[in-house]
């Protein structure tokens, strides 16, 4: 049972040292018991506390990993919604493939090359889930010729999933499923046990969930993941969120992640997205589509992006479409989204250019300025730090057009300096450059 931020208070050393980043030991307590921090940034509790509080101390939702060439995290959240403070392991998307299908390594062959850039970022599948409707055994080999993801195998078979499982030695594999409605859950329980695999429990209730997800325990799985079996999306919405909210109400037997089938759906594009945005851990996908794989990888991004963080990019100078030292310098801010859309636009029209990226914490053009993390100060720091008159021979910098009033202050910080206002939107940055600069 939880312990209150009371109870562990009394078990703390009480010695208000402030190490942890809190003021009082009283402070670390109300935090521990709120599953917002972690017992170990404590320096001085000791191992008989340590046991005490492991309950308090762990998170609500259990980490499980699926291990092989890459990795994929489902668990370890502490919150209902991203703003109250930020969703951490981002939903892994798997592709169904069967195991009858006489073009099954083509088809992983395919889904496993792709890759696509989001501002900076590339993104592509993180697993494929083997459906044993044929030979798994065969189906897993021909799989891992082709790829080193992590694998779902679905199948009850016993025999041919130790067999599978077998060629999948120092991986951690995701079994699916033991279901409530059968009674077979032991053979899965011991074959997940001895070759170290999460388990998937499924039962069309909670309660029926929460005895089975016990039974599973009992047997020595200690990765589970929970399928609520919901037949639509209203259903599917309403279990999801009733598994959160007990599971962040320290309900251990229903504390782990969930996985969602949305390629069993009416309309596979929502349900996968709402998959994603409420709590599933692991989404399998019926087959690979560029069209519906590539915005639900940008919807788990921007949901799963920490909203205390912006997304930034490394400030420095870049260079686009090969300068020369007579070609222009812009200026922008860090946050990833300017920063692209500024060097699409000029890498687009063909005209070359240097782009200093200022640090301004992740912040927009406006936003930064605003906050005074955008000013003539940091613009000639970032100008002067990264020897940008080195490289060229004229010393001419464009501003955002937002930021024309810096104007005149960024003339004195860089005397000698030709400053020049730029346009207020990225897209009209071609034709300035064509028609002002040359």
């Amino acid at each position: 049972m939880a312990l209150s931020g009371i109870q562990i208070y009394k078990m703390l050393p009480q010695t208000n040292c402030k190490e942890c980043g809190f003021p009082t030991c009283l402070a670390f307590a109300m935090k521990l018991a709120a599953k917002q921090v972690e017992l170990g940034v404590c320096p001085y509790v000791s191992e008989e506390s340590k046991k005490q509080l492991a309950e308090s101390s762990a998170p609500p939702i259990r980490l499980v990993t699926l291990k092989a060439g890459s990795e994929i995290k489902a668990g370890n959240e502490v919150c209902m919604f991203r703003h109250e403070k930020t969703f951490y392991n981002k939903p892994g998307l798997f592709i169904r493939v069967k195991a009858s299908d006489p073009d099954l390594a083509a088809k992983v062959a395919k889904a496993e090359a792709y890759k696509v850039n989001y501002v900076g970022m590339d993104f592509s599948i993180d697993g494929f889930a083997v459906e044993a409707d044929g030979d798994l055994t065969a189906a897993v080999k021909a799989v891992r010729d082709v790829t080193k993801r992590p694998l779902i195998l679905i199948a009850n078979d016993v025999t041919h999933l130790d067999s599978s499982l077998s060629l999948l030695a120092g991986e951690s594999a995701l079994i699916y499923a033991a279901d409530a409605q059968r009674s077979d859950y032991e053979p899965l329980a011991d074959l997940a046990k001895k070759h170290k695999a999460a388990l998937v429990v499924r039962a069309d209730s909670l309660d029926a969930l929460a005895e089975l997800t016990q039974k599973v325990q009992a047997k020595g799985v200690e990765d589970i993941v929970l399928d609520p079996a919901a037949a639509t999306l209203g259903a599917s919405l309403t279990r999801h969120t009733q598994l959160r909210k007990l599971a962040l109400k320290n309900v251990r037997s229903l504390g782990y992640p969930i996985i969602a089938f949305p390629c069993d759906a009416k309309d596979e594009g929502i349900a996968a997205a709402q998959a994603i945005a409420k709590y599933a851990g692991f989404v399998v996908l019926s087959e690979f589509k560029p069209e519906l794989l590539y915005p639900l990888l940008v919807l788990r991004e921007n949901i799963y992006t920490d909203p205390q963080k912006p997304i930034q990019v490394q400030p420095g100078i870049y260079e686009i479409n090969s300068p020369k030292p007579e070609s222009p310098v812009l200026v922008t801010t860090n946050f990833s989204i300017t920063y692209f859309a500024v060097a699409n636009e000029v890498e687009g029209s063909g005209l070359p250019a240097w782009l200093v990226v200022t640090d301004a914490e992740g912040m927009s053009v406006l936003t930064a300025w605003a906050a005074g993390k955008f000013d003539a100060e940091r613009i000639a720091k970032a100008i002067k730090g990264f020897n940008v008159a080195d490289k060229i021979s004229r010393k001419r910098i464009v501003l955002p057009g937002h930021v024309a009033v810096l104007s005149g202050e960024v003339e004195e910080e860089l005397p000698g300096w030709e400053i020049r206002v730029g346009p207020r939107e990225a897209v009209d940055l071609p034709a300035f450059m064509k028609q002002v600069l040359n």
